[in-house]
């Protein structure tokens, strides 16, 4: 009989994931365990299923219809089945109500985010526009506009699907991309001193959302980003029909196909200034801390897929006389994955614990400086990681990794946009140099040092202050010379992350009863060394010419 080899099965991703669980154990009140756990078993139970359903039909894409029989616009978008479940996923496991949870705390984040974290691959990316809903119910917040709050908060964080809405982010141009100074959309005040926003908007994600948060530059104002204001703007009317917009067309992307985002056409859209008509970029900062951590959490997500699929397979394929689990050299690869993934998962959820006590008013001022910091960090590099990883586990599958309906192929494509979405590497590597700018290395070296154990692995330790002696070395180096501190900006970041993830590395392994597995997988992270510290001479950016 011809040979057939068994697929990879995708492990129950809360019963068999020890991180999640000890992480539960160790910063989760025994009090809250329960109902969270209730929750993440739950959702471990729709990854699986999804994950069986992926395999067992073809994929889904969302089809936009434009034009209606009879000659009327529609712009209809037709959902992929994970997207229409998402709704009903969302409000019962509390997913994204989690995190505004008075009852929590403090503690509401890190419960939101173990949410995030196992319902990420299996929601086909329906975390997008939930960490955009996110994003704007935390800057509605900040701003203060108690009508625009008692109108949106109680969709935005509902825990029922029929009341539920989402918001997008409309901040994207043609001609802008991240330099939002060069927004073109124009607001304009109609003879009944309604608002309304007349332009285009180049990309905007998950555009089925019933509201969204808009930079638009009122009429007559200034340039630059000074003249940008924050407009509330809700998409639809009571019939369900677009609100004076227009859908152009659907982005045809390399990855997370089954999310509609769209360029759109505002022709007229009535809108709400969320605080003022200036300074827009700056009402849209406190959504940053949010959005980015939530791309960190999908991008640690789509690593512990991967690395569930790969070491599966790895028992199940048979080379050379034995499973490849047997062959060292595999082995060794993916014990490399893993202890990469471990640091980013330390790092990751370490984040999302600090936003929760910084937004309840329980963190330090140091801790405040060092959540600045530690953001763009944990964003910027988990996103280069995840796309390496992928990359590594289809290898890990050989032929098999490149073949379309194995289903993994996709998970590489979808990792590319961890890297790119809520700011690109070297946006967020010049966003570190501001945060250091402001508060130094002191509170990162802080919290370091009170995370290194003082009395198992001393070589652990050694690295992690060297590594951040040579950071500080080049920072003072550079002096006043900004061109070259920012040619070297990402390998500055990436060194930071790196020596912040090995002292929680460390810290677990100190900590843990069982100091074994940890202990090992902080050996085999330093084995990847911490500096990343690129000194270039600007002199050789004339390369270029």
């Amino acid at each position: 009989m011809e040979f057939l080899q068994d697929a990879p099965r995708l492990p129950h991703p809360f019963h068999q994931d020890r991180l999640l669980k000890a992480l539960i154990a160790q910063r989760v009140p025994p009090a809250r365990r329960a109902a969270l756990e209730a929750d993440l078993i739950a959702l471990g139970d729709y990854a699986c299923m999804a994950y069986e359903r992926r395999l067992a039909s073809t994929p889904g894409e969302p089809v936009l219809t434009q034009w209606g029989p009879w000659g009327e616009r529609i712009d209809r978008i037709e959902l992929t089945q994970a997207w229409r479940e998402g709704p009903e996923l969302t409000t019962r496991h509390a997913v994204l109500a989690a995190g505004h949870d008075a009852e929590a705390g403090a503690h509401g984040r890190l419960e939101q985010f173990m949410r995030v974290y196992l319902y990420h691959l299996a929601s086909e990316f329906y975390t997008c526009p939930l960490a955009m809903t996110d994003g704007a119910a935390t800057a509605l917040k900040a701003a203060g506009n108690k009508d625009i709050i008692a109108r949106a908060l109680p969709h935005f964080l509902s825990r029922e699907s029929d009341r539920f809405w989402l918001s997008g982010q409309w901040m994207t141009e043609t001609a802008g991309g991240s330099d939002v100074a060069r927004t073109g959309t124009v607001a304009r005040r109609d003879e009944q001193g309604q608002w309304r926003l007349y332009g285009r908007k180049w990309f905007t994600s998950a555009v089925v959302g019933e509201a969204a948060l808009a930079l638009a530059r009122p009429e007559g104002a200034g340039e630059g980003t000074g003249g940008l204001a924050l407009f509330y703007v809700e998409t639809k009317d009571a019939q369900g029909r677009w609100r004076d917009l227009s859908i152009d067309r659907l982005k045809n992307k390399l990855g997370t196909r089954e999310l509609p985002t769209a360029e759109i056409h505002l022709d007229g859209l009535p809108a709400e200034p969320v605080a003022g008509l200036d300074h827009g970029v700056r009402r849209v900062a406190p959504m940053l801390n949010v959005t980015r951590t939530w791309n960190a959490v999908c991008a640690t997500a789509s690593m512990a897929r991967c690395l569930a699929l790969a070491s599966d397979y790895a028992r199940r394929r048979q080379a050379f006389g034995r499973p490849l689990i047997e062959q060292p050299l595999h082995a060794r690869t993916l014990a490399d994955m893993q202890a990469e993934f471990e640091g980013a998962f330390a790092l990751t959820f370490h984040v999302a614990e600090l936003l929760g006590q910084v937004e309840h008013h329980t963190a330090s001022p140091a801790q405040t400086q060092l959540l600045r910091l530690l953001t763009p960090l944990a964003k910027l590099w988990t996103g280069k990681l995840s796309v390496a990883i992928a990359s590594e586990t289809l290898e890990c599958f050989g032929g098999a990794g490149y073949i379309e309906d194995t289903g993994l192929p996709q998970l590489l494509r979808d990792a590319q946009v961890y890297a790119i979405w809520e700011g690109t590497t070297n946006v967020l590597s010049l966003d570190t140099l501001r945060a250091l700018s402001a508060s130094s290395l002191d509170p990162l070296n802080e919290e370091i040092e009170r995370l290194l154990p003082h009395h198992d692995d001393r070589t652990a330790a050694e690295a992690v202050r060297s590594a951040l002696d040579r950071a500080r070395a080049f920072i003072d180096d550079c002096g006043n010379d900004a061109a070259r501190l920012q040619a070297g900006a990402r390998g500055l970041a990436i060194t930071l992350a790196r020596c912040m993830a090995a002292a929680l590395l460390a810290a677990r392994a100190s900590e843990s009863p069982d100091a074994r597995r940890p202990a090992l997988a902080l050996r085999c992270f330093l084995a990847h060394g911490l500096d990343r510290l690129t000194d270039i001479d600007t002199d050789t950016l004339a390369l270029l010419d």
